[in-house]
C-alpha cells in the first residue's frame, strides 16, 4: 500500500491514521484491521466502528488525500463515541478536517 510506505502517520491508542496527498479532487479512505486485532468477527467489528466514526466527518475532510485508518487491538474494548473522538482527533492533528472544533457537532 503506497500510503503506508510513503505517508505521514499519526497514532492514537485505538487507531493509526496515515495520510498521503493524492493530487485528486477528492479524498479516498482505506479501513484496515489486521490479524493482530483479533479473529474475523473482531476485525469486522473494528472496521465497522471506524467506518461509522468516519461517516459524519466526510463532508468536512479536505479533498486531495489518500488516508488509511488502521485499527489497533484496544478498539475492541472501546465504544463508538471513543472511536469517533479518536478519528476526529487524528484528522485534526493531520490537518485534514475543517469546520467546528467540537466532537459533538458531528452527530
Amino acid at each position: 500500500m503506497r500510503v503506508r510506505r510513503l505517508g505521514k502517520s499519526y497514532a492514537h491508542p485505538l487507531v493509526v491514521l496515515i495520510a498521503l496527498p493524492n493530487q485528486l479532487d477528492r479524498s479516498r479512505f482505506a479501513i484496515v484491521a489486521g490479524r493482530s486485532v483479533g479473529e474475523a468477527v473482531q476485525r469486522n467489528r473494528a472496521k465497522r466502528y471506524l467506518r461509522e466514526s468516519l461517516r459524519p466527518l466526510l463532508p468536512r475532510v479536505a479533498p486531495g488525500w489518500d488516508v488509511a485508518l488502521l485499527a489497533r487491538k484496544p478498539i475492541l474494548s472501546a465504544n463508538l463515541s471513543d472511536c469517533q473522538a479518536a478519528v476526529f482527533s487524528l484528522l485534526q492533528r493531520a490537518g485534514l478536517i475543517y469546520g467546528e472544533d467540537d466532537v459533538s457537532s458531528k452527530s
